[in-house]
C-alpha cells in the first residue's frame, strides 16, 4: 500500500513489491496520481488494483485501466446529482466555468454528456488558468443564470471576488460548487484578491454544493457489524484524541475501511469459485490470468452495506455512493438533501432557501408579444372607407342613370364609371390592410396579403388610368401647332380612350400575376429590441410584428413604384399643360386635372413615408389608409358633385338652346362654340367672294371682246374712246349704269346676267346669310382679311 502521492516513489516501490516474495494478488494505491501509474502497469502482471482515495475521472477508462476498482467515488459522481437537481428545479439551460486542469476538464465532459441525455443545454462554457476575470464577464454578458463552477478552493476565492464585482449573484443566480472546500473558505484572507470578507460573504450567499458521502448518514449495521457512528468512535480511540480535521486521511478513513471489506468479501467469493474448479488462491502467479478473472468478477459484483454507505461498483470500477447536497444559508452550510445514484433516489429535506420567493429561472424569460393595429383606428378608418364606397356607388348610379344627358355625354361617362369603380376597389383595400394576427390565423395571412396588393393595384389602374387617359387626349389634341389644329375638329373616338385604360390595366394585371407566381407574398415576423417590464426584472418582452413580404420585396416595389411614379409625374405635367384648354368633347378635363394633382401628390408622399414607418403599425396604416380615403373622396367630389349640382339646379329637361341662352357668353364652352362658328362662316364667305371676283373678271374679258367686235362693225372712233375713257367698273362699285348706257349695243343673251348681278335692288345670298346668323355689321371687315 502506498501512502505518499508521489508517482516516482510509487514506481520504485511497485517494482520492489513485484520482485520480492511473497507474490501479491491485489495492489491498493491511495491518491489519483499514484493510482494512474500503478493501475496502467498492473495489467502486465495480471494484478487487481483497488484504491480508496482516487477521484480522477480519467481512472474510469477501462481500456487503460482494465483491472482497476475504487471505493472513493469518481469526481463525475457529482454530475448525476447535479442533473437531478436541475430536473427538480426545472432548469433546462446551464452555464459552466472551470479551471483548466485534467480532473475538472474530464468532469465537465462527463457532465456535458449527462445533461445532453436529460435534455438540458450548456449554453455557456468558460474556462481559465489563473485569472477568472474575463470568464466571469463573459458569463454576465451571455446572461448565465445557473452556473456550475469546477475549481480548487484558492481559485474559488478569485472567482467570487469577480462575481461580486460583476454583480453575478443574488435572486437571479444559482452557483453549484464542489463540497470538499473548508466550511469557511470564503472568509479566509487571500492576498491574491481585493475583496473584503463582507463582499465575499454577500457574493457566495445561496450557492449549492455537492459532496460525496463518506460516512453513512443512516444508523445501519453493515457487513462489518458496525454502524457509522460506532466506526467513528473506534477511529477516535485509535487517534488518541487528535483533532480529526488535522489528521491526514481522516475523511477517507471510512472509504479505506470499506475497501478492505470489499477485498475480503471478493477473495472469499473467489476462493469458493476456485474450489469448484479444484484450485486455490495460493495457486496465483503473475501469469495466471484465470484466477485474476475470478477475482475481477467477484469485485465487480460486490454489493454490501459499509460504514461509508452502500458499496457497489459501476461498469468502470468506480464506487457508486450517496451525494450530500448543502446550501449556504446565512453564512453557514445547511443540509438540504441526499442523492443515491445507485437507486436514483433523492432524499429531500425541503429546507432550501432562496433570496427570491422561488428558485430563479435558468434564463431571462422572454415573452413574445405581437404588436397589433389599434382597433379604434381600424374602426374609424373602416367607417370612412365604407362611406366612401357608398359615395362611389351613388356617383356610379348617377352617371349611369344620366348617361343620355348631353352634358354627361360630353364628359365621357364610361371613363368616369371606371374612375368610380377604381375608387371603390381602392377603398376596399383598406379593410385587408388593417387585418393582422388578431383577426385572422397565420394560414390565411397570405390571402390577405394578395388581396391588399390586387385591390390597390387594380383600383389605381382603373381610377387614375381613366383620368390620365382623358388628360392625355386633351393634351394630344389641343396643344398641337397651328398647322395641325384641324385635328381638333375630328370626331372623338371613345374606343381609343377605353383601349388606353385597358393597356394600363393590362400592365398592372400582368405585373401582379408575375409577382404572385414568381415570388408570392407571405407572412414575415419582425423582431424588435427586447423590453423589460416595470414589474418583473426577470422577464423580457419580445415585441413582434407581422408583415406581408416576399424574397425580393424591394425589387418588386422598386419596379411598381418606379412605373406608377413616372405615370403620376406625367399626369401632373399634362394637367398643367392643359389647364387653359377648353373643349366640349371632354367638358370635365379641368376637374380631372385637379383630381390628378391631389392623387399624385398624396401618392408620391405616402409611398416613401409608409416604407419608413413600416415598423410602426399604427402610423403606417393611418398614413396609407387615410391617403387612400382622401384621394378617393377628392376624386369623387371633384368629378361628380359639380355634375350633380348642374343637373339638379338646371334640370335635365332643358333644351340645348335654353341651356345656351342661360349660360350666355360667360361660359367658356359657349364662347368656344361661337368662335368656331364665326370662323367657319368667315371661311365660307371668303370662298364665295373669291368665286364672284373670278366670275367678274371673266365677264369683263367677254365684254371687252364684244366691244372690240362691235367696233369693227361700227368703226366710230368717238364712241370707242368715250367707252374706253369711262373705264372698267371696279370691284367695289356696281356697273349697272354702264350696262344701261350701252344696252342698245349689246344684243347677246350672255350679257344680260351682268346687269342683273350688279343691280343694287337685287339681294345677294351673302346678305341673307349674314342676316340669318345675326352677324353685326362691324364684323364684316373680318371677311376680307
Amino acid at each position: 500500500m502506498f501512502f505518499e502521492c508521489d508517482p516516482g516513489e510509487a514506481t520504485k516501490l511497485l517494482y520492489e513489491l513485484l520482485y520480492k516474495e511473497p507474490i501479491k494478488i491485489v495492489l491498493m494505491p491511495g491518491c489519483s496520481s499514484v493510482s494512474t501509474l500503478v493501475a496502467e502497469a498492473a495489467r502486465m502482471w495480471n494484478l487487481i488494483v483497488l484504491s480508496y482515495g482516487s477521484s480522477s475521472p480519467a481512472l474510469s477508462n477501462r481500456q487503460r485501466f482494465p483491472t482497476f476498482f475504487r471505493t472513493h467515488p469518481s469526481a463525475t459522481l457529482h454530475n448525476p446529482t447535479r442533473v437531478q437537481l436541475f430536473k427538480k428545479w426545472k432548469w433546462t439551460k446551464i452555464a459552466t466555468i472551470q479551471q483548466t486542469t485534467e480532473v475538472f476538464t474530464s468532469t465537465l465532459d462527463d457532465l456535458e454528456e449527462r445533461v445532453k441525455e436529460a435534455g438540458i443545454e450548456i449554453s455557456v462554457r468558460q474556462s481559465f488558468l489563473t485569472d477568472p476575470a474575463i470568464a466571469v464577464k463573459n458569463l454576465k454578458r451571455q446572461d448565465a443564470r445557473i452556473i456550475v463552477g469546477l475549481f480548487y478552493e484558492t481559485e474559488a476565492r478569485k472567482v467570487f471576488c469577480e462575481v461580486f464585482k460583476e454583480k453575478l449573484y443574488g435572486k437571479k443566480y444559482v452557483w453549484f460548487l464542489i463540497g470538499w472546500y473548508a466550511d469557511n473558505w470564503f472568509k479566509i484572507k487571500d492576498p491574491s484578491i481585493n475583496c473584503t470578507v463582507e463582499n465575499m460573504t454577500e457574493a457566495v450567499e445561496g450557492h449549492v454544493t455537492t459532496e460525496i458521502v463518506m460516512l453513512n448518514p443512516e444508523t445501519v449495521k453493515g457487513a462489518s457489524n458496525l454502524t457509522s457512528q460506532e466506526f467513528l468512535e473506534q477511529l477516535m480511540k485509535r487517534l488518541g484524541g487528535k483533532n480529526p480535521e488535522e489528521t491526514g486521511g481522516f475523511q477517507e478513513a471510512p472509504l479505506a475501511y470499506d475497501a478492505i471489506w470489499a477485498l475480503a468479501l471478493a477473495l472469499n467469493k473467489t476462493a469458493e469459485q476456485l474450489a469448484k474448479k479444484g484450485l486455490r488462491l495460493e495457486d496465483f502467479n503473475y501469469n495466471n490470468k484465470n484466477i485474476t478473472n475470478e477475482i475481477y468478477k467477484a469485485m465487480n459484483s460486490s454489493s454490501f452495506e459499509g460504514v461509508s454507505g452502500h458499496v457497489v461498483f459501476d461498469a468502470q470500477g468506480s464506487r457508486m455512493a450517496w451525494t450530500l447536497i448543502e446550501q449556504l444559508q446565512g453564512g453557514s452550510y445547511k443540509k438540504i438533501g441526499y442523492y443515491d445514484s445507485t437507486k436514483g433516489n433523492l432524499s429531500w429535506y425541503g429546507n432550501d432557501k432562496w433570496i427570491g420567493p422561488l428558485p430563479p429561472a435558468d434564463q431571462t424569460k422572454v415573452i413574445e408579444e405581437y404588436r397589433h393595429l389599434s382597433q379604434k383606428l381600424f374602426v374609424i378608418v373602416s367607417v370612412f372607407a365604407g362611406l366612401g364606397i357608398l359615395l362611389g356607388i351613388i356617383c356610379l348610379t348617377f352617371n349611369v342613370y344620366n348617361s343620355n344627358v348631353r352634358y354627361i355625354q360630353n364628359s365621357q361617362p364610361y371613363l368616369n364609371n371606371m374612375t368610380a369603380v377604381g375608387c371603390m376597389l381602392a377603398l376596399a383595400a383598406v379593410f385587408p390592410l388593417g387585418l393582422d394576427g388578431k383577426h385572422i390565423s397565420r394560414s390565411h395571412f397570405p390571402f390577405v396579403c394578395q388581396a391588399r396588393l390586387w385591390l390597390l393595384g387594380l383600383g389605381f389602374s382603373l381610377a387614375y388610368g381613366s383620368m390620365f387617359t382623358k388628360i392625355w387626349w386633351v393634351h394630344t389634341v389641343f396643344t398641337k401647332k397651328d398647322e395641325k389644329k384641324e385635328k381638333r375638329k375630328q370626331h372623338l373616338e371613345p374606343w381609343k380612350l377605353y383601349a388606353t385604360v385597358g393597356v394600363l390595366l393590362a400592365i398592372d394585371i400582368l405585373s401582379l400575376m408575375i409577382w404572385q407566381i414568381v415570388d408570392p407574398l407571405h407572412i414575415t415576423i419582425e423582431e424588435f429590441t427586447k423590453e423589460a417590464p416595470k414589474v418583473d426584472n426577470d422577464v423580457l418582452i419580445q415585441p413582434l410584428l407581422e408583415h406581408c413580404s416576399s424574397e425580393k420585396m424591394n425589387t418588386w416595389l422598386g419596379v411598381v413604384y418606379g412605373y406608377k411614379g413616372l405615370l403620376l409625374l406625367l399626369g401632373i405635367f399634362l394637367a398643367y399643360e392643359t389647364k387653359s384648354v377648353s373643349t366640349e368633347k371632354i367638358n370635365d378635363h379641368r376637374a380631372v386635372g385637379m383630381a390628378i394633382y391631389n392623387v399624385a401628390v398624396l401618392c408620391l408622399i405616402t409611398a416613401p413615408v409608409t416604407m419608413i414607418l413600416n415598423s410602426q403599425q399604427d402610423a403606417a396604416f393611418a398614413f396609407a389608409s387615410l391617403a387612400i380615403v382622401f384621394s378617393v373622396y377628392i376624386t369623387l367630389v371633384v368629378l361628380f358633385v359639380p355634375k350633380m349640382r348642374r343637373l339638379i339646379t338646371r334640370g335635365e329637361w332643358q333644351s340645348e338652346q335654353q341651356d345656351t341662352m342661360k349660360t350666355g357668353s360667360s361660359t367658356n364652352n359657349n364662347d368656344e362654340e361661337k368662335s368656331r362658328q364665326l370662323e367657319k362662316e368667315n371661311r365660307e364667305l371668303e370662298k364665295i367672294i373669291a368665286e364672284k371676283e373670278e366670275r367678274v373678271s371673266e365677264l369683263r374679258h367677254q365684254l371687252l371682246e364684244r366691244q372690240q367686235l362691235r367696233s369693227r362693225r361700227r368703226p366710230s372712233v368717238n364712241e370707242k374712246q368715250a367707252f374706253l375713257a369711262q373705264g372698267p367698273p371696279s370691284s367695289g362699285f356696281p356697273i349697272s349704269s354702264s350696262v344701261e348706257n350701252h344696252q342698245e349695243h349689246f344684243t347677246n343673251s350672255n350679257i344680260a346676267p351682268i346687269a342683273s348681278l350688279y343691280q343694287p335692288s337685287v339681294r345677294p345670298p351673302l346678305a341673307d346669310k349674314l342676316s340669318r346668323n345675326n352677324c353685326h355689321g362691324s364684323r364684316l371687315h373680318l371677311l376680307y382679311k
